[in-house]
């Protein structure tokens, strides 16, 4: 495609000099006397221009007020100053409002040849990579969650209400309800779409490495710390950062948050310089805060900064209807991750997943089907492919009629049926428990379990 470059000055001499020459380099060009008539095609028609040659001393007006308007019509349009009058201040303001770069009269034709291709060249770029980054940000922005049921769909359709504000939203649910889905549903219908949405466990990580992760630290800080590094805070300046289990902060960190959902500000750690961000907080927690906050865990002034708008998101149990688009999408995900695709479900299989109880929720429902297609191979999903007895809506106690087990027993035995879910997979059984590995590894030692365990026990 050819490339149009706009040349304004008052002086004919230079007009056609110019135009003589940026022919002569293959560029079509278009020349204007007058600025007014400049501004008028910028700002009225769908210029196609893809640069602009704008001289500073004329008449009519000065090229900085054209400058002005032209990069309010066309921002993204290049703007090279010539002037045979130029002085330090002129370049500097001419800067400051957006020219890419300054020529003083007379110039060599090779100066204004390397300046015109360098000019052009990092436009080229510029619209290369804003192109790059549109379609990296569509292909990483989820779709929508997969629900059919009334009552997601009341929680989502709130989600999408507040999403244009800047209020901290707290979302509680049980784990693998899709609390996190739900916070990028939030980010990505918000006005900060455009910036980073980020995320952190609370409860993963110890509460020296979780400080160091959300504020940053300085060179020297500590052992180890051979070099300064942003926090989680910094980088999504401008964007949404979404804490995971909030409810697990330690008493300290807490303190440090209410700060800067309160001020807008914190210090990295081993600093002694307040940094500002503006950062939209999405928490959540599968605690009750409220209980949390009446026994002294949670402090009750960062719960209210916290939980300025409430999502309560429905286990799955509480929407079966929502089990049968979520097999289906799950299904297809699965298929193109492991390269395997199964004919479908049968109906005793779907009716058999609607009335489990899914205490891992749909986070268990997906691996309960990328289990079933792994050993599907290709044909239809049974209920024999299914690690759990159909027919079973509620808790096993309940249905059996059997007495009500101790926290510590039911726990235990949550515990096992994850890992025999997972074929004693730690990392995919903690998901399911919502509860790091190392916490997974500790119950597993304090219960004495081994492999043998899942075959034993219900």
């Amino acid at each position: 495609m050819e490339i149009k470059i706009l040349v304004c000055d008052d002086e004919e001499g230079m007009r056609r000099y110019l135009s003589k020459m940026l022919q002569s380099w293959g560029y079509q060009v278009d020349t204007f006397a007058s600025p007014t008539l400049l501004v008028r095609t910028v700002e009225e028609t769908d210029s196609t221009a893809d640069l602009l040659l704008l001289d500073v001393k004329m008449p009519e007006m000065d090229g900085i007020e054209v400058l002005r308007r032209a990069r309010k019509a066309r921002p993204e349009l290049p703007v090279i100053m010539m002037t045979g009058h130029g002085t330090i201040e002129t370049a500097v303001e001419a800067m400051k409002i957006g020219a890419h770069d300054y020529l003083s009269k007379p110039f060599p034709q090779e100066k204004l040849f390397a300046l015109v291709q360098h000019t052009l060249e990092q436009q080229r770029l510029r619209v290369e990579n804003s192109s790059l980054k549109k379609e990296l940000q569509e292909r990483t922005i989820p779709g929508p969650p997969v629900f059919q049921s009334e009552k997601f769909r009341e929680v989502y359709e709130l989600a999408l209400a507040v999403a244009d504000s800047d209020s901290s939203v707290l979302i509680l649910g049980e784990s693998g309800t899709g609390k996190e889905l739900v916070s990028g549903a939030i980010h990505y219908a918000s006005p900060r779409a455009g910036n980073r949405l980020l995320a952190i466990n609370c409860a993963a990580l110890s509460e020296t490495l979780l400080e160091s992760q959300l504020f940053g630290h300085v060179k020297g800080a500590f052992t180890g710390a051979a070099q300064a590094q942003k926090g989680l805070l910094e980088e999504a300046h401008e964007g949404t950062l979404f804490l995971d289990e909030v409810g697990d902060l330690s008493p300290a960190l807490q303190a440090k948050l209410l700060r800067v959902l309160q001020e807008g500000e914190f210090i990295a750690v081993g600093s002694t310089k307040t940094r500002r961000v503006d950062v939209r907080f999405v928490a959540a927690t599968n605690k009750n805060l409220e209980q949390e906050v009446a026994e002294g865990r949670f402090r009750e002034d960062l719960f209210y900064r916290l939980n300025v708008i409430t999502l309560n998101l429905p286990p799955l149990r509480e929407r079966p209807e929502d089990i049968e688009p979520l097999v289906r999408h799950f299904l297809k995900k699965i298929a193109a991750k492991t390269r395997r695709s199964v004919e479908g479900i049968d109906e005793a299989a779907l009716e058999a997943l609607k009335s489990y109880h899914w205490p891992g929720n749909v986070r268990e429902l997906e691996n309960v089907m990328e289990r079933c297609t792994i050993l599907a191979r290709g044909g239809m999903l049974t209920t024999a492919l299914l690690p759990f007895k159909a027919g079973r809506r509620t808790a096993p106690a309940e249905d059996a009629g059997e007495e009500p087990l101790s926290l510590r027993d039911a726990e235990r035995r949550q515990v096992i049926r994850a890992l025999r879910l997972t074929d004693w997979n730690k990392s995919q059984g903690a998901q399911i428990l919502g509860i790091t590995r190392k916490t997974l590894d500790r119950k597993i030692k304090e219960f004495g379990l081994t492999p043998d365990d899942l075959k034993k026990e219900p």
